[in-house]
């Protein structure tokens, strides 16, 4: 499969709008789509803000991967930090995902990034073994969330 790896800009707004409700179903929730002025104002409004990065076939968006730069890491480093790696049912276990990763990396290593960091579903079990196969360590730590 020929996959092609970009930085999603504004012109992409409607199709991330439909990728945030195949996630929202994914994880059990409502599988609306995202409201797009919400996703123009949180991805491309300037100042610091999430990159998202597509994973396309064709013209065929096939899956996402959203990260954002997190300060401190060890010591005065910066992490990327992963928070969706998102790739359409249809496509999945045919590398779209170890693609996007593999971006992640090239792209943490040219920025001198100290490490990639990012949560799993302990009720995932695939997610956990790609990650491993990966070469990643899961590690002792709580997700915390409070909404506000």
């Amino acid at each position: 499969m020929a996959v092609q790896i970009s930085v999603a800009t504004d012109a992409d707004t409607e199709t991330l709008s439909a990728l945030v409700g195949e996630i929202e179903e994914y994880y059990g929730g409502d599988p609306a789509p995202g409201d797009p002025q919400r996703i123009r104002t949180a991805l491309f409004a300037g100042g610091p803000v999430p990159t998202v990065l597509l994973a396309r076939e064709h013209d065929t968006v096939i899956g996402l991967a959203s990260y954002s730069l997190v300060w401190p890491a060890v010591g005065a480093d910066t992490s990327l930090y992963l928070k969706e790696l998102y790739v359409r049912a249809e496509y999945r276990r045919r590398g779209v995902g170890s693609a996007l990763f593999a971006e992640l990396r090239a792209i943490a290593g040219k920025h001198g990034y100290s490490r990639i960091e990012w949560t799993a579903d302990t009720s995932n079990p695939a997610a956990t073994a790609f990650y491993e196969a990966l070469g990643a360590t899961p590690r002792d730590k709580i997700f915390f969330r409070v909404h506000v």
